[in-house]
């Protein structure tokens, strides 16, 4: 068994750009799902009636709740442009090296910039 060839793993390869997006679109899927959860818990707290969905504001409304929706939507954003980003590679678009560094440039600015709107949008304050 010590002769047989060993597949390559973390310590073989150079740390990339590329592969730090790998692996934090693994990680916002897997927070996407915990938002599901609490997604399934403000349908059951509708479907409870009145009382369950005040509780459920209460909860909803405080800061911490406000942060980790803040962040759910920065990761679903990430998430989705990332995606994106794989279809086309599954359509065999965009597999060399500078495309591939191009695309996670483009699909970080976009993150930035549609994360950005859409926080200002759910949680900015204007006055009218």
């Amino acid at each position: 068994m010590a002769n047989r060839p060993l597949s390559p793993h973390l310590t073989i390869y150079r740390f990339a750009y590329t592969m730090a997006l790998s692996i934090l679109h693994r990680i916002t899927g897997v927070a996407l799902a915990v938002g599901l959860i609490v997604l399934v818990l403000w349908l059951a707290a509708l479907a409870g009636g009145a009382g369950w969905y005040a509780r459920f504001l209460l909860f909803a409304g405080s800061w911490p709740f406000k942060v980790l929706l803040g962040l759910w939507l920065v990761a679903f954003v990430y998430h989705f442009s990332n995606g994106i980003r794989h279809l086309f590679w599954d359509a065999g678009l965009g597999l060399e090296r500078a495309q591939a560094r191009r695309s996670a440039t483009l699909v970080v600015a976009a993150v930035a910039v549609v994360s950005l709107l859409l926080l200002f949008v759910l949680f900015g304050k204007v006055a009218a």
